[in-house]
């Protein structure tokens, strides 16, 4: 890939300017297929300012490097991070949506060395005094204490953690199950392995009590036998989806869904203790599921929203294609998936990932919030995908080498 870029790299930016033609082409196809509620749902992201899906994004970036080196990537993070803060700081708030986005500050902060985004991050947990969004949160309102918890185990500072640790304390109190059909599960949908377990290992982290890691694993692997397809190696979104199809007939298997439950696994494993008993399965998990992900891989690099019916799709999706990416990248750095076979896959997606920067460092191809694959413009960009695609590029600037030597400086830190 590095030789093809040096070879072709003239021609890269009318590469891009032909890319861009297609995708509004493809832009104005998946708009005819969205039905009204899927417009609605749209809207009403836009109008939180999650993000927004103009006619007209501008022009494709033509200034990024395709190279897996630190500084290569280490542009194209800030290029989009950058954008993302001036955007979106004004709106910060503690749903999930905007959490995603300060766990890849935190990760950008962190990998380029550049307290602004760290600082950022400070100020918003400041503004909300350290709590969380409602009382026994469920995982989507626990995602934000991810980063209170990284800032807690940096600054030391008591008040930045113990709301959180009120709240789970209220929750390991609570019953577990529901009375709600399909949802009698804390973790019922599989986007809550993302949200919530990394909250509950951090925790472990910042207090040494075992009683988080053993409401994780007993959690966790109630959702795996639920929704974990062993012979696909997929996840289900939720219950509802467990017969679910597409239009060829495959099982329906979101492709951010996925990615959310792969990134869960290794932001888990990142301060889950090494004689966890459970351990195993968590690193079996990324295992087959990163081969099955690789083997579905598009040719430009990047995954469809719908992972087994993705000629149904007019366009790759971003969020999903980083999480995929972050978690594989994240597995090859910790010697748990074979550099040799991985590594190929990680350099394609990045490229991929790369032709829908634009200009002025909005990352678009980030499907709306929802449930299952649905169509979206290729200019929408929305906070969760950038956090998303910050995180993916942390790990890859690791995998290729950097000024700590390849550890991540917070996990070897705080891991106890």
């Amino acid at each position: 890939m590095h030789r093809f870029y040096r070879k072709y790299a003239a021609v890269v930016p009318v590469l891009l300017l032909s890319l861009g033609l297609q995708e509004a082409t493809a832009q104005q196809i998946s708009y005819q297929h969205a039905t009204a509620k899927q417009l609605a749902g749209i809207a009403k992201d836009n109008s939180r300012h999650f993000g927004d899906d103009p006619d007209d994004p501008g022009p494709l970036a033509t200034d990024l490097s395709y190279k897996i080196s630190p500084a290569a990537v280490g542009k194209a993070m800030r290029k989009v991070a950058d954008w993302q803060l001036a955007r979106s700081q004004p709106y910060f708030d503690r749903i999930w949506t905007w959490s995603i986005l300060y766990s890849g500050f935190m990760a950008a902060s962190e990998s380029l060395d550049d307290a602004k985004y760290r600082d950022a991050m400070m100020a918003m947990g400041t503004k909300f005094d350290w709590r969380l969004r409602s009382h026994l949160p469920n995982a989507d309102d626990q995602s934000v204490g991810q980063t209170y918890l990284e800032l807690f185990l940096l600054k030391k500072e008591p008040a930045m953690m113990e709301p959180t640790r009120s709240e789970l304390d209220a929750v390991l109190a609570a019953p577990r199950l529901s009375t709600i059909p399909g949802k009698e599960l804390p973790w019922w949908w599989c986007d809550a392995l993302f949200m919530g377990p990394p909250v509950w290992a951090r925790m472990y982290a910042a207090t040494g009590d075992r009683r988080y890691i053993s409401y994780l694993d007993e959690e966790w692997w109630k959702t795996s036998d639920l929704l974990y397809d062993t012979r696909e190696h997929l996840y289900a979104r939720d219950a509802s989806y467990l017969t679910k199809t597409e239009s060829n007939g495959q099982r329906m298997f979101w492709g951010r869904g996925n990615g959310w439950v792969m990134g869960g696994i290794a932001r888990t494993l990142e301060y889950l203790p090494k004689d966890d008993p459970a351990r195993p399965k968590y690193v079996k998990q990324l295992q087959e599921m990163s081969a099955r992900i690789a083997s579905l891989q598009g040719k430009d690099g990047m995954w469809r929203s719908g992972l087994l019916d993705q000629s149904n799709y007019d366009l790759p999706e971003m969020s999903g294609s980083a999480l995929m990416t972050y978690a594989m990248a994240w597995g090859v750095n910790e010697g748990i998936l074979d550099r040799k076979i991985y590594r190929p896959v990680i350099e394609k997606a990045w490229a991929g990932m790369l032709h829908h920067v634009y200009a002025d460092g909005r990352l678009g191809c980030i499907q709306q919030t929802g449930a299952e694959p649905a169509p979206f413009k290729a200019s929408a960009s929305y906070t969760y995908g950038v956090g998303a695609f910050l995180l993916a590029g942390s790990e890859i600037r690791r995998m290729g080498g950097n000024s700590s030597g390849g550890k991540r400086v917070h996990s070897s830190r705080f891991r106890l």
